[in-house]
């Protein structure tokens, strides 16, 4: 499959590997992303597109003095690689130093935060998918899904995580029979 350095995914860029025609599959290199940025311009350059997926994964730029307030995450645990740049990773008040090629899986319920060296941070972050935000109370369009407890994967017989669960979380099959479907 050739030299992958940068490289975010399997292939070496957009249109030129024969693994971008597999249904879903995203392919970017972080030099491509980075240089089509302005260098002040920080936060999220990348994230996984796509109904059907079942990870979410985010480049994210933090400027020189920068980072995310420490806050807990109690609902996935995650994935960090350090992509350049330096800082520091503070996790249940315990410092880490970062420097490329940091990589380290932050538990789902611990404190978190990051700062920022002289010359930014650039992280890649990957975590099981989560529901989306929402702020307020909302009125469903639709009636609820049915519980997800009646779909169980016909392969590895997994039961969903999910109510509106497509594909299996532990083999990735797809999953048939819903309830009144």
């Amino acid at each position: 499959m050739g030299d992958h350095a940068g490289v975010v995914g399997f292939g070496a860029g957009t249109g030129g590997t024969a693994m971008e025609a597999v249904r879903g599959a995203e392919f970017v290199t972080v030099a491509g992303l980075v240089a089509a940025v302005a260098q002040e311009q920080s936060g999220a350059l990348w994230r996984l597109e796509g109904i059907d997926r079942q990870l979410d994964a985010n480049l994210v730029r933090h400027l020189p003095g920068a980072g995310a307030a420490p806050h807990t995450e109690g609902e996935v645990d995650v994935m960090m690689v350090v992509v350049a740049g330096t800082g520091t990773l503070t996790l249940d008040g315990t410092e880490s130093q970062l420097t490329p090629g940091f990589l380290g899986m932050l538990p789902r319920g611990t404190s978190r935060a990051l700062l920022a060296g002289p010359d930014g941070l650039l992280v890649l972050t990957v975590h099981r998918r989560r529901r989306g935000m929402r702020i307020g109370r909302t009125t469903p369009a639709a009636p609820p899904p049915p519980c997800a407890v009646h779909l169980v994967c016909d392969r590895c017989h997994r039961h969903a995580i999910e109510a509106d669960a497509r594909y299996c979380s532990g083999c990735g099959t797809a999953l048939t029979g819903r309830p009144g479907s």
